[in-house]
């Protein structure tokens, strides 16, 4: 890989990750980094995450060669307006939106057509914790990243893209659009909307009953996520609520399917169902070794 002037909109954990590792790889002359954020972005510069800071996203992107808008997916369509005026031919341009219909739509309302130069994409890695401070070159190592081009993006475009990514230790494929807002909606924002859930009605119930002091490593776990970023998953909440509140109502089809197998002390039923769902986990974590 060999980029000149990478520009990262969005210096956080996931932006200022590639950015680190970009840089780590060798493959990046300069890192321009933008951030409405003064303080987040002074870390990024002072702590060499980024080589340029910057507030303003037209004057931080206009001499990258490429650009990855690493904002939360809500504020993805005001950063294109804002690229517009600067948007450049001979530069490369992607996303790591955790949902992209949204982004694909953004793109058409503020160019009149998705740019073929554009690749729509999204890593599949974060942390609990935010901000500069918490990225790190490694994050990518041996994750997925899901790249969704449309039959107008340039081949160029994904092949720059994808290497990348490929230079930061990612596994790169290729998806619909749709599917996979479809996919990501059952395996990382109906989760994460549930941690939140479950974990905020705990949490009222703390208040009274100091429940979280005998709390063990299964909440621990199961609620983990609930930790991430608030207004980020907001955002994806509302970008992607089609295909959420689909699942959640197939969800409280589920809860009620277990609650009658309890009330009817159905212990056949139950057992049934916890090794259909052990051996459906099993097989998940299987393919995590391949």
């Amino acid at each position: 890989m060999s980029l000149p002037r990478l520009g990262i909109i969005g210096v956080g954990l996931i932006g200022g990750s590639i950015a680190c590792g970009a840089r780590a790889a060798g493959g990046v002359g300069g890192v321009a980094g933008v951030d409405a954020d003064a303080a987040n972005l002074r870390e990024a510069l002072d702590s060499g995450v980024v080589d340029f800071a910057y507030d303003d996203i037209a004057a931080g992107a206009a001499d990258c060669d490429m650009v990855v808008i690493a904002t939360p997916v809500g504020a993805i369509e005001a950063v294109l307006r804002a690229l517009r005026p600067v948007w450049s031919d001979r530069a490369v341009y992607t996303d790591v939106g955790s949902t992209k219909g949204n982004v694909i739509a953004a793109a058409e309302r503020v160019f009149g057509q998705v740019p073929s130069n554009f690749v729509p994409g999204h890593p599949i890695a974060g942390a609990e914790r935010s901000g500069v401070g918490a990225a790190r070159p490694d994050l990518y190592a041996g994750k997925r990243v899901i790249l969704t081009p449309l039959p107008e993006t340039r081949p160029a475009a994904v092949d720059a893209v994808e290497t990348l990514w490929r230079c930061l230790g990612a596994r790169v494929s290729h998806m619909a659009p749709d599917h996979h807002d479809e996919v990501l909606a059952a395996t990382s924002h109906l989760p994460h909307v549930l941690a939140f859930a479950l974990t905020a009605m705990l949490g009222r119930k703390d208040e009274q009953d100091e429940i979280f002091q005998y709390a063990a490593g299964g909440f621990r776990d199961f609620t983990r996520i609930a930790s991430s970023d608030p207004k980020m998953w907001r955002d994806i909440c509302l970008a992607n609520g089609g295909e959420i509140l689909a699942l959640l109502r197939r969800f409280r089809e589920q809860l009620r399917a277990v609650e009658s197998l309890i009330e009817q002390r159905s212990a056949d039923e139950l057992f049934a169902l916890f090794t259909e769902a052990r051996d459906a986990r099993q097989r998940f974590l299987d393919q995590l070794e391949k």
